[in-house]
């Protein structure tokens, strides 16, 4: 009798299982939803709340903008070649080779100088700051700030915020330019076009609707970027596993919001013209 009653015991059936949630990824991605929320409108409350960081600021401005030169440059460079090379002979098939210019710069200006831009941030400065915040998290630094009476949270994560809003802007305008003159290289492998006529019918064929719009947007890219890699890396778990997860996690959850963002400015400055 002794036992039945202890192998009844044992195939008895776990009652904890009736308390697991249907959907948890559903709820995850409310929770997730929920604490950006909460992230951002703490970012906005200390923006304007002294101290002012301007030290700090312009330290993480020289490292998002200067120290991402090079690589938007190049990027921005073969953008603009493959692009013109890719585009020619559709438009030769068409008797349409004199467009060239005017279509690659409305292509870059408008949508692929941004978006690239800014995916090459989320990957480069998004995973960085990611990766900083989450191992001055695991090494106790972000605790000894609080301990010491300053506040962490404006200190590392405002100015990186700020440092990207304002700096991607400046990375895309500079990747604009440099994309265009690749294409203006391209162009002149097969041809010869003067640099003067190039970029005459560049400027000719923008508009403001053109312009602005792109150029406004990418301050949007630029927070997302800066805000999603300060979540992910201040609120990292302890242990050095945490920081590989809030560097990938910043990179896919900032190209993302940047897609979402992009679809919505689109759709928004559509409305307008």
């Amino acid at each position: 009798m002794g036992k039945n009653n202890s192998s009844t015991k044992e195939t008895a059936p776990d009652d904890d299982s009736k308390d697991e949630p249907l959907f948890p990824n559903f709820n995850n991605f409310f929770t997730e939803v929920t604490l950006i929320s909460k992230f951002t409108v703490n970012i906005f409350k200390n923006i304007f709340r002294p101290p002012y960081e301007f030290n700090e600021l312009l330290k993480q401005c020289y490292n998002v903008g200067c120290r991402s030169l090079p690589l938007v440059g190049i990027t921005g460079f073969i953008m603009g070649l493959v692009l013109t090379i890719q585009s020619r002979p559709t438009l030769e098939a068409f008797g349409a080779e004199s467009w060239l210019p005017a279509m690659v710069a409305v292509s870059i200006i408008r949508e692929i100088g941004p978006v690239i831009t800014a995916l090459i941030c989320s990957g480069k400065v998004g995973s960085g700051i990611g990766a900083e915040l989450a191992s001055m998290r695991v090494t106790e630094q972000i605790d000894a700030m609080e301990v010491s009476g300053i506040n962490p949270f404006k200190y590392i994560v405002v100015t990186r915020v700020i440092a990207t809003t304002l700096m991607l802007p400046v990375l895309v305008v500079f990747s604009d330019v440099i994309s265009l003159a690749g294409s203006f290289a391209a162009v002149n492998i097969k041809g010869d076009v003067t640099f003067y006529l190039f970029f005459a019918q560049v400027i000719e064929s923008l508009d403001f609707a053109d312009v602005f719009p792109a150029f406004i947007k990418t301050f949007f890219f630029g927070f997302a970027i800066g805000m999603i890699g300060c979540f992910k890396g201040y609120n990292s778990n302890k242990g050095t596993e945490g920081v590989g997860i809030a560097a990938n996690s910043a990179v896919v959850l900032s190209s993302l919001l940047i897609f979402i963002i992009d679809m919505i400015a689109v759709q928004f400055t559509s409305l307008f013209q």
